[in-house]
């Protein structure tokens, strides 16, 4: 047994296919098959079930596959011990991290840690939070940054930032008189909304309450995957839709008199880390979560700043 084989199998498993799983690992699919189909000989088991489509990993496979994750993972961790003794930053640091954050946060620390940190590479994906949860599991992120929520199986949560969340309004929209808006101010046929599956979305509806959206008759429906589409929409449309902060700071002068803070309790958002709990590359995480807290204003390193909105789904 190798930890080559293990890396086989379990590329098999996340990828549902041979295929696919023999161009993840830059080998030949006849290559793959062979070293898997050698490791199960020696097992006396077989891992996977080739007569289905998409290849099924049997029960014991299942047991295999989460141990040999674990190994690979101790194998991994070798050779960090060598790179942190050397103080060696270098390598390879996969991110995933929501739609509704990157546009505002990578600006703001990439750049600067590219140019302090020459021999990483950092690799970033935009994901869903659920996506970002998935690859963190199968060992294809190092981390996410997402918003934070309980409950994440083999996972740990490091709490970043903390962000509110504000109202935009069209530019002649009848509530931009107040200084401060309240949910029950709010019409729900007005409002702009992401698709289903942002936890951004899901946090919106968590605060303003399941009748908020019940009593929505809108004629014309259009929910989008971007934030920056719906701002748009808003500015040349009627109607309001809500923002997170770090957008708001990008807004300038002009656009930034469109926006109005909730009255009363203040709906925020908890920005965190998620990696798994034996998670690799220690320095350069520690090192991403230095500059990301450097470029975010100090006020939003606040926790009592304003009521959290937990993820719902």
């Amino acid at each position: 047994m190798t930890i080559t084989q293990l890396e086989y199998v379990v590329a098999v498993d996340t990828h549902k296919g041979f295929g696919q799983a023999a161009k993840n690992c830059f080998v030949t699919q006849p290559t793959l098959s062979m070293q898997i189909k050698k490791l199960e000989e020696e097992l006396g088991v077989i891992i996977f079930d080739r007569s289905k489509k998409p290849v099924l990993t049997t029960d014991i496979g299942m047991k295999i596959i989460e141990q040999a994750k674990s190994t690979i993972r101790e194998a991994k961790r070798v050779q960090e011990i060598i790179e942190n003794e050397k103080s060696d930053f270098s390598g390879t640091l996969r991110i995933g991290i929501v739609p509704t954050i990157s546009p505002y946060l990578i600006p703001r620390f990439a750049p600067g840690f590219v140019r302090k940190y020459p021999k990483v590479k950092m690799k970033i994906e935009e994901l869903l939070s659920t996506e970002i949860i998935k690859k963190l599991q199968n060992d294809q992120l190092d981390v996410g940054i997402m918003i934070g929520r309980e409950g994440l199986q083999g996972l740990v949560k490091i709490p970043l930032f903390y962000e509110q969340f504000l109202l935009y309004f069209s530019k002649d929209h009848a509530l931009l008189q107040n200084e401060t808006v309240s949910v029950q101010q709010l019409n729900p046929n007005e409002i702009w909304l992401l698709k289903e599956g942002h936890c951004f979305r899901d946090q919106i509806e968590s605060f303003c309450g399941d009748t908020f959206f019940k009593n929505k008759t809108k004629s014309l429906e259009f929910e989008s995957g971007s934030v920056e589409t719906l701002r748009r929409i808003v500015e040349n449309e009627v109607g309001y839709t809500l923002l997170p902060e770090l957008a708001v700071e990008e807004l300038g002068d002009k656009k930034a008199k469109s926006v109005r803070a909730f009255r009363g309790v203040k709906p925020t958002r908890e920005v965190s880390f998620i990696i798994h709990r034996s998670y690799l590359k220690e320095n350069l995480i520690q090192a991403l979560k230095q500059a990301i807290l450097a470029a975010i204003p100090a006020e939003m390193l606040d926790e009592k700043r304003g009521e959290i909105v937990e993820w719902v789904r």
